[in-house]
């Protein structure tokens, strides 16, 4: 006597089979799809993003490519680096950090080592975001200096 196991799907017919496996294929098309943010008018480059300016939806197309901003916290606060059409997906290539410190306006530049702190202003020579390496001119000494962007605006020198 020889047993064959027996297969849930075995007496179905082929339609039935077909209708499984769509059924089946169904979640894997739309797993981890999720959300997008799209924006709700046009946005131009250099405008910040607010809450009341993008929507999240659901992304319903299982050939929609990723690289886009699916959760609104995401993107607020953030600025644009080119055109944003509404009801299209926000490309996160498209969305850098704003500006801490702007070229051409005064900063505190400030050194600190072996327990001496000078500080001066200065002004840089290019915008940056914080954490940003830049160069900036000293406006007492016209002396070109780099550092470091912090969170309060100022530079923090860098020692060669």
């Amino acid at each position: 006597m020889t047993f064959r196991p027996t297969l849930p799907w075995q007496g179905l017919s082929r339609a039935a089979l077909v209708v499984l496996g769509l059924l089946c294929a169904m979640p894997l098309a739309h797993a981890g799809r999720g959300t997008a943010v799209v924006p709700e008018r046009t946005i131009y480059p250099g405008e910040e993003l607010m809450e009341s300016s993008v929507r999240e939806v659901e992304v319903t197309n299982p050939n929609l490519r990723g690289g886009y901003v699916e959760v609104t916290s995401e993107v607020l606060g953030k600025v644009t680096t080119r055109t944003l059409l509404p009801g299209r997906t926000i490309p996160v290539a498209a969305l850098r950090d704003s500006w801490a410190v702007e070229r051409g306006k005064t900063v505190p530049l400030v050194f600190s080592g072996s327990g001496l702190m000078i500080t001066a202003m200065g002004t840089p020579l290019e915008n940056a975001a914080i954490g940003d390496f830049i160069r900036v001119r000293n406006i007492e000494s016209g002396v070109i200096v780099s550092g470091t962007v912090m969170e309060n605006g100022s530079i923090r020198v860098a020692v060669k």
